[in-house]
């Protein structure tokens, strides 16, 4: 005769009752993350401030990619990588004798670092930097793929594509995880140099 033990069958009731809780809670908070997530909605502008902060999920015109879609456009040499991350400009009230380093800024190899122009809004000499940017990586072709980024969570890189489409560029890309997810993925970086 088999007998029955209510200790055993009770803790699984108990392991069956927190497995279907805790299914049922993450049902119930998965949306809520994903709306989260999507809440950050596009502007019909450009960032003007708080560059460091979510970026939305979406750039209209443009093609949002992901590490492992950046790192096969790089690999095939198929897309144009440009960094927009600002450069630190020297203090102009610097003490004598103070000694100024640049800050070293690895990026994606063989893109072209377009410092500080992915801010909301440009003085005239940054905005002809950047056109003439543009026009150099390009070849004045505007219908090259041309991918955008910075950092994870910075508006610079969003700003600069959808500047790049407003000037008629129409294959832009945008990498919103920029060199982060790059990093993060152990890609190779090389140290930067402004474009002059």
């Amino acid at each position: 005769m088999k007998t029955w033990n209510w200790g055993s069958a009770a803790r699984r009731g108990a392991r069956v009752a927190l497995a279907a809780l805790a299914l049922w809670g993450m049902l119930a908070v998965a949306p809520n993350a994903a709306r989260a997530e999507a809440s950050v909605p596009e502007p019909a502008g450009y960032r003007m401030e708080d560059y460091r902060a979510p970026t939305p999920a979406t750039l209209q015109g443009a093609t949002i990619v992901d590490t492992a879609t950046a790192e096969r456009l790089w690999r095939a040499k198929s897309a144009i990588f440009l960094d927009v991350l600002p450069r630190p400009e020297k203090p102009a009230n610097l003490p004598a004798g103070t000694i100024w380093r640049d800050k070293p800024r690895p990026h994606i190899p063989g893109s072209l670092w377009l410092a500080n122009t992915g801010y909301g809004a440009l003085s005239p000499d940054m905005d002809a930097y950047f056109r003439r940017g543009l026009e150099t990586a390009t070849g004045g072709d505007r219908a090259k793929a041309i991918v955008f980024y910075c950092l994870k969570d910075c508006w610079m890189s969003w700003n600069a594509a959808k500047r790049a489409l407003a000037d008629g560029y129409t294959d832009v890309l945008w990498y919103p995880e920029g060199t982060d997810g790059w990093a993060a993925a152990k890609l190779p970086t090389e140290l930067a140099t402004p474009f002059k």
